[in-house]
């Protein structure tokens, strides 16, 4: 089958894209080490799966062919791995299916207890047939940074100048670049990107949809209007289109201004909070001294990407409980809720690292004492780790292991994810 001229120039664009942000060689994380972001495969596409209780789900990855046809991609979050939504730390469960986000992953750390299936390293060059092409089964499918179109325009310093719209029965398609947001790109690729009545347009404090844009005169009821390269964000997501299109992204959401972005960030963040605060702060064990009849002195590094105010609560000399988890952050005998069989003590130090933090950490180290240690603190081992200013909340049954050495309990298995 012959393809157009179109699917093949964005088949080029897209391989030497994918080809870039990837070393040579592909990475494995280290127990007990932070990988860095520059050696993760990069990658985007449509979320369209999410096992929020195991912090993995699927993606339909955007590769060189037909993107309705391309499967879902099983990817599972490293236990330091970040989600930022909104340009906000988030959870799975806070990101909507169907929105297109940017994947900075590596190959799974442990394979033989990987929570998706394990791909061959080169399945990401290999051709997917059927008008697919390569590049939509990444071997890297363990996640560092997973991010929606706002957060990582924010954390890259770029913004979308909106060129031109054309406008029907409130839908259409604007055309826009995505380039620096200071100095711009004169090489910048246009796209054309489709819009409809359910679009949400942010301004201020106000919400708005398109008809009231319509109705103030900001953009016309139909017709073509220049938009002189407008400076704004936008969230993306993938609807089918018509005329043989296959990788045409849909605006769900467009910020006009910084208020508008800083709001969307702040409600974001709050949401955020309130779930770390109710699920305890992650951390992994750096090391540990055994004391007498069960005594020892904890160090572990607290994960980053949250809110500065979580770390905040953890001061020197205040009361904390400790307990193991699995990678998947799943509490671990933990029937009668987490505190049951934590670890109790006091953080008696927190230290600063030096240097810059690698993305996963926080900088921070606590020591932590306590009087009884649990099996599952040990050294590169991960847990979560309770301020008793925190409230004491009860997990729900599927966020806690009553074995955390059974595998078929810990994911379930890869299994059910199927074999296309």
């Amino acid at each position: 089958m012959t393809r157009c001229p179109f699917v093949l120039g964005c088949s080029l664009l897209i391989l030497g894209w994918c080809a870039a942000s990837a070393a040579d060689q592909p990475f494995r994380p280290e127990a007990g080490k932070f990988p860095s972001l520059e050696k993760a495969q990069s990658y985007r596409g449509e979320l369209i799966f999410v096992d929020h209780a195991n912090r993995r789900g699927s993606i339909r990855v955007q590769g060189s062919g037909m993107f309705f046809r391309n499967d879902p991609h099983p990817f599972a979050m490293l236990p330091y791995g970040l989600v930022r939504y909104h340009g906000a730390p988030a959870d799975l469960r806070d990101i909507p299916l169907g929105t297109v986000m940017h994947v900075h992953a590596f190959l799974p750390p442990d394979p033989k207890i990987s929570a998706v299936p394990v791909l061959p390293v080169d399945s990401g060059k290999q051709d997917a047939n059927h008008n697919r092409g390569a590049g939509i089964f990444p071997a890297q499918n363990h996640v560092l940074l997973l991010e929606d179109e706002p957060s990582h325009c924010q954390r890259q310093g770029l913004t979308w100048k909106l060129k031109e719209l054309e406008i029907k029965s409130q839908a259409g398609m604007i055309i826009a670049t995505r380039e620096p947001k200071k100095g711009g790109d004169p090489k910048a690729i246009e796209e054309k990107l489709t819009f409809d009545a359910a679009t949400r347009i942010w301004r201020g404090r106000e919400c708005l949809g398109i008809e009231d844009l319509i109705t103030d005169g900001t953009w016309p009821a139909g017709g073509k209007k220049a938009l002189n390269g407008q400076s704004v964000l936008i969230g993306l997501t993938w609807k089918p289109t018509p005329d043989g299109i296959f990788t045409r992204f849909h605006i769900s959401d467009i910020w006009l201004d910084d208020t508008a972005n800083q709001r969307a960030a702040h409600n974001q963040a709050e949401t955020h909070k309130a779930f770390i605060r109710s699920r305890w702060m992650a951390a992994w064990i750096d090391h540990v001294e055994y004391g007498k009849f069960g005594r020892a002195t904890v160090t572990a590094t607290l994960f980053g990407g949250m809110d500065p105010s979580l770390y905040a609560d953890f001061t020197k000399g205040s009361p904390a409980l400790m307990n193991a988890v699995a990678n998947t952050l799943k509490h671990t005998h933990g029937a009668y809720g987490p505190a049951h069989m934590a670890s109790k003590g006091t953080i008696i130090d927190v230290i600063k690292l030096p240097g810059e933090a690698p993305l996963g950490s926080s900088g921070l180290q606590i020591r932590f004492e306590t009087d009884l240690i649990i099996e599952g603190i040990r050294p590169t081992r991960v847990v979560r780790v309770r301020p008793a200013s925190w409230p004491q909340a009860q997990v729900p049954r599927e966020e806690y292991l009553n074995d955390g050495a059974n595998t078929e309990e810990r994911f379930p298995t890869p299994a059910i994810f199927p074999k296309y």
